[in-house]
């Protein structure tokens, strides 16, 4: 735990939230500044700063446990469907510096959420996006 973090704080129930889930490692609370109705977010008891921190073992807890809320908020809150959404620095939205995902309850008819226009992508940008992503793998 981080001293100076709010999500660990929360995660390890200094701070109350209205929680959804919890177990050894996870802390399921509801988002105060919601997209949606229902919207949550996966808070990891231990801290890490974003994905680029999270730990193999860690990594492969998150997303079954965003599939069963996500279930869960289908079958309860009448949702069509969720997003998961999780953001790794300020460019990509990140506000709070511990890493976090936000199951997003869709509704019919709802407003769009995470949404982005389609842009063009030219054979020459494949190929320099391409061969500059597997140099750094």
């Amino acid at each position: 735990m981080k001293d100076n973090c709010i999500f660990c704080k929360i995660a390890a129930g200094q701070i109350p939230s209205a929680t959804l889930w919890e177990d050894e490692n996870f802390r399921v609370i509801l988002d105060l500044g919601p997209a949606s109705r229902g919207h949550a977010l996966i808070l990891p008891k231990e801290h890490f700063a974003d994905l680029c921190e999270l730990d193999d073992t860690m990594a492969a807890k998150v997303l079954p446990l965003a599939k069963k809320v996500g279930i869960a908020m289908m079958k309860t809150l009448g949702c069509a469907g969720f997003n998961l959404v999780q953001n790794n620095g300020e460019a990509a939205g990140q506000t709070v510096r511990h890493f976090h995902v936000h199951i997003i309850p869709r509704y019919e008819g709802g407003p769009k959420i995470v949404a982005w226009e389609p842009g063009e992508l030219t054979d020459v940008d494949k190929q320099q996006i391409v061969e500059a992503v597997r140099a750094g793998l």
